[in-house]
C-alpha cells in the first residue's frame, strides 16, 4: 500500500511538473523576445537565450517612444491602488455586518448580492454607460475606480472568514461596551487579516488586467491604463513583436512583485478559508 502511494505521489508530481513547463515556457519566451532584435524573435530553432542582445533599445523605445506609455503605467497603478482600498473597506465593512449585524432582511439582502455576482457583465454594460453618463463620471478615473470597487464576490468571501470567528471574542467585547464599529476595527478585521489580504492582492491583479472597463468608460488618452494602451501600442506598431513583448512583460513587473510580497498572506488566507470550510 505504502509503495502503491509513493507511486501515486511521483506520478502526481511529474504531471505537476509538466504543467508547470507548460505555463512557464511562454513566459520565458515573452522575457527572451523582450531582449531580442525583431530579426530574431521567430527564428527556428527557438533561441531561448539570446545571442544579440536589443534590449535597452527595444525598452527605450516602450517607455520612452511615441506613445506615453508611462502615463498608461502611472494611470493603472493609480486606478488599481484605490480600487484596491475602497474595495477592500466596503467588502470588508459590508461581510461583517452580514455576519454579525443582525437586522430585518438581512438574509433576503444578501441573496440580493450573490444574485448580482450571477450576472454577466456584459449583460449591464449599457445600462452601467448610460447611468455613469448621467452621472458624469464617464471618461474619468473615478466612475472607473467606483465601478470596481463594489464586490459581491469579495463581500461573499470575506463574509465566510468573518462567520469563523469565535463569538466569544464578540460576546466578551459586547459586554465591555464596544459597539460595532470598535470589534470591527479592533478585533474582527486583525483575526482575519491574511483574508483581507489575500482579497486585497486579487482585488488589484483583477483591476490591473481589467481591459472591458477602461475600454467602454474612457475615451481620453491621458487616461488610458496600461491594458487599453497595449492593445493600441500593439495595433499601431503593426508586426514588432520584441516591442509588443517589451511593454507585455513591463506591464506584469507589478504583478510579480505584489504578489512576490504577499505570498506568505495569500497562502495563509487559503488555508485559513480551509480550515474555516
Amino acid at each position: 500500500m505504502e509503495k502503491e502511494n509513493k507511486l501515486w505521489r511521483i506520478i502526481a508530481t511529474a504531471l505537476m511538473l509538466l504543467l508547470g513547463v507548460g505555463f512557464i515556457l511562454p513566459f520565458v519566451w515573452m522575457i527572451s523576445a523582450s531582449f531580442k532584435p525583431e530579426i530574431d524573435v521567430f527564428k527556428y530553432p527557438i533561441e531561448w537565450i539570446p545571442k544579440h542582445w536589443n534590449a535597452a533599445a527595444n525598452y527605450h523605445d516602450v517607455w520612452f517612444g511615441e506613445h506615453p506609455f508611462a502615463i498608461y503605467y502611472w494611470n493603472s497603478i493609480k486606478v488599481s491602488v484605490l480600487t484596491t482600498l475602497v474595495s477592500v473597506v466596503a467588502s470588508s465593512m459590508a461581510a461583517y455586518g452580514f455576519a454579525h449585524i443582525e437586522f430585518r432582511g438581512k438574509n433576503a439582502l444578501f441573496v440580493i448580492v450573490l444574485m448580482t455576482f450571477m450576472v454577466p457583465a456584459s449583460s449591464i454594460i449599457v445600462p452601467q454607460f448610460m447611468i455613469y453618463r448621467w452621472l458624469h463620471l464617464f471618461d474619468s478615473h473615478t466612475g472607473l475606480i467606483l465601478i470596481g470597487s463594489f464586490s459581491a464576490l469579495g463581500t461573499f468571501m470575506l463574509r465566510q472568514f468573518f462567520l469563523g470567528l469565535h463569538k466569544d471574542y464578540i460576546d466578551a467585547a459586547r459586554m465591555d461596551g464596544a459597539g460595532h464599529f470598535r470589534i470591527f476595527t479592533r478585533i474582527a478585521l486583525p483575526l482575519v487579516q491574511p483574508a483581507i489580504a489575500t482579497y486585497a492582492i486579487l482585488r488589484f491583479i483583477w483591476t490591473w488586467n481589467d481591459y472591458q472597463n477602461p475600454l467602454i468608460f474612457l475615451r481620453s488618452d491621458r487616461l488610458e491604463t496600461i491594458q487599453v494602451g497595449i492593445q493600441k501600442f500593439a495595433s499601431e506598431s503593426g508586426a514588432y513583436y520584441s516591442l509588443i513583448m517589451a511593454g507585455t512583460v513591463s506591464a506584469i513587473i507589478p504583478l510579480i512583485v505584489i504578489f512576490m510580497i504577499g505570498q506568505k498572506r495569500v497562502i495563509e488566507g487559503i488555508a485559513m478559508g480551509g480550515v474555516k470550510g
